[in-house]
């Protein structure tokens, strides 16, 4: 309604649940014919635990929109060119993947804020595997730092958090509109295909953290991330070494 265009459409997804990621996919094929672009851009940083037993933050941000990305890929590769667009953070610097503890809580007093710099990190790992099982299919994929937003993204910070960051947003984060630009210029810049995979912030290439350039390390996260949200592996094998 607001933007008066009867192209726009609204359908229900929570990404804190795998059963609505797989309801809202499979009304998504049934209903649409083509898509030609796919914008991972959820995320929250929050404490506490989802229905499928997952650490929110970890399930919203990085969880279901593995499960989605992969429920929707072959839609994706039937409309190439195609282009998954995955909002990733610089906060993917303090990410720690524990494989044999993906989606549970990290231990410490800072735990809500580690979980959600580890589905960072995830996220910018999930972009660089998804391009190397992509490779020649014409889908390409980027993980995009979009600044420091003025959002709703800590709405579920501590209470003595809150009067330091309320300033700190007003003073020195972007608008939605300003945070929205690289993934955007991602989505529709020409002649980026070869950078699929990439990390991109400020509309330009940037070197992620070492640990998010570790294709053992995403490759692994990837097969964990199948077992954890019930697929039993993805029918695009990774290219050999």
């Amino acid at each position: 309604q607001e933007t008066r265009n009867a192209e726009v459409r609204f359908m229900p997804l929570d990404l804190a649940s795998l059963r609505s990621v797989r309801a809202f996919a499979s009304a998504f094929l049934r209903q649409e014919p083509h898509l030609h672009l796919l914008i991972n851009n959820a995320g929250v940083s929050a404490g506490g635990t989802t229905e499928d037993g997952f650490s929110l933050s970890f399930q919203v941000n990085h969880l279901g929109h593995f499960l989605l990305t992969q429920l929707l890929l072959q839609r994706l590769r039937d409309s190439a060119p195609s282009r998954v667009i995955i909002v990733a953070s610089s906060a993917h610097c303090a990410g720690r993947l524990r494989l044999d503890a993906l989606g549970r809580p990290p231990p410490g007093p800072f735990s809500t804020f580690q979980d959600y710099c580890d589905s960072k990190l995830a996220n910018v790992l999930h972009a660089r595997e998804l391009a190397r099982r992509l490779q020649g299919t014409q889908v390409t994929c980027y993980a995009v730092h979009p600044g420091f937003v003025n959002t709703e993204l800590f709405r579920h910070a501590p209470l003595w958090l809150k009067p330091l960051l309320v300033p700190l947003a007003w003073l020195f984060f972007r608008d939605a509109a300003e945070g929205a630009r690289t993934s955007l210029h991602c989505a529709t810049h020409e002649d980026i295909e070869r950078f699929s995979g990439r990390y991109f912030a400020d509309c330009g290439l940037q070197e992620p953290w070492p640990p998010a350039r570790d294709d053992r390390l995403a490759r692994a996260l990837w097969e964990a991330s199948e077992r954890l949200v019930g697929l039993g592996g993805s029918p695009w094998a990774a290219p050999s070494d």
